[in-house]
């Protein structure tokens, strides 16, 4: 075993060990970082905020100034999420990273804690070089990239370049989908379900709506495409759906939640519009309140830190369908790319592991790009 990968397999355990599903604090998490981050000469910032539950959490963002003035922002960001979904009681290894295979077991162990330890390890590996070097380890992501948008809300965290971690086998990501949600409350009136007449069923009339919205998804939305993406088009989902209170009562209320992942091309606002517009078409009462609204981002693949990424990998840039932290990176300022050992296929599940190959050149790759974006005299 080399001392890279030894040193990789230390930081990755150290992390795992430690419990950070969303709901829980992060602080742990936070302490190990800011006492390694300290260590390399980085000066540790903690922005923390309570969630909607109370809790606190807390976002680490830390600079290591470089050899001579960089004149404004640090040229590259590092930057991965601290929180993990959660795991089966069952599952008795997830806070112990166990190798198996050639592959390392645990929660967390692929999505992020991976890339987090290969950042830590990259930065005490490289010392301080010409321009300065930001890493930001954020809260909530698995939530809704909750703590990234407290940083991007408050004009913290800025580069000029940003290499956001998430599981993509090695491949450079340089354009991802939205992330949007919203509550539709469709009104009828109860009534005695022997007596059809004497009230007005609420899921019969979501019925009638959400078949419209099926309809609306497979023909307009699919209309606009973007080829890089696979589908290449705006997708909608209705995941969940609620209603009435018993057999033999009409329904007087019914509510879904309509899920889309919009194009970055594409107006998020297009997919609410469409929805008050059929309500109004089909003449019932109905509530529709947007949720979350997270768009797309595109990084052009002609971007230095995209181009970088793809050269180092030999992979052709690609795109994904699932929402990142790279979106917040760009509302800050950067060029961000998503990169990071592991496959987002095994993150969320009981048995989520990150191949040991991958970390140790995630690793090395990240070494280079601190050179190649913070280096010069």
């Amino acid at each position: 075993m080399t001392e890279r990968e030894g040193g990789l397999r230390r930081r990755l355990a150290e992390l795992v060990a430690i419990d950070s599903t969303s709901t829980r604090c992060n602080a742990p998490v936070v302490e190990v970082l800011e006492r390694e981050l300290r260590g390399m000469g980085f000066d540790c910032r903690r922005h923390a905020y309570r969630d909607p539950a109370g809790v606190e959490k807390v976002n680490l963002v830390s600079v290591r100034p470089g050899r001579r003035e960089s004149g404004g922002v640090p040229a590259l960001a590092l930057v991965g999420h601290t929180d993990c979904v959660p795991f089966d009681p069952a599952w008795e290894g997830a806070l112990r990273l166990e190798e198996k295979g050639g592959n390392l077991y645990g929660r967390g162990a692929c999505d992020t804690k991976a890339f987090i330890a290969c950042a830590l390890e990259a930065c005490a590996r490289v010392p301080a070089q010409g321009a300065p070097l930001l890493t930001a380890f954020t809260a909530d992501e698995e939530l809704g990239c909750f703590g990234a948008k407290q940083l991007a809300d408050a004009g913290v965290g800025k580069a000029r370049y940003a290499i956001v971690g998430e599981p993509t086998q090695l491949r450079p990501i340089h354009a991802n989908k939205g992330y949007c949600l919203l509550e539709v409350v469709v009104r009828g009136k109860e009534g005695h379900s022997a007596y059809p007449e004497s009230g007005a069923s609420a899921i019969f009339r979501a019925a009638r709506l959400l078949e419209r919205l099926e309809q609306y998804a497979r023909t307009e939305l699919r209309a606009e495409a973007d080829p890089k993406f696979e589908p290449p088009y705006t997708t909608v989902n209705v995941g969940l759906i609620s209603g009435g209170k018993a057999k033999n009562v009409i329904p007087g209320e019914c509510r879904f939640i309509v899920e889309w992942r919009p194009i970055p091309s594409q107006r998020t606002e297009i997919v609410p519009e469409k929805v008050r517009a059929l309500v109004q078409e089909l003449g019932f009462a109905a509530e529709v309140t947007v949720q979350r609204m997270d768009r797309g981002v595109e990084t052009s693949v002609a971007s230095e830190v995209v181009a970088f990424v793809s050269q180092a990998t030999g992979k052709p840039p690609a795109t994904v369908a699932f929402g990142t932290e790279a979106p917040q990176m760009t509302q800050l300022g950067a060029e961000a790319v998503v990169f990071g050992p592991g496959d987002i296929q095994v993150a969320h599940q009981t048995g989520e592991f990150v191949p040991v190959d991958e970390l140790v050149r995630a690793e090395e790759i990240l070494e280079q790009a601190i050179v190649r974006f913070c280096g010069g005299a």
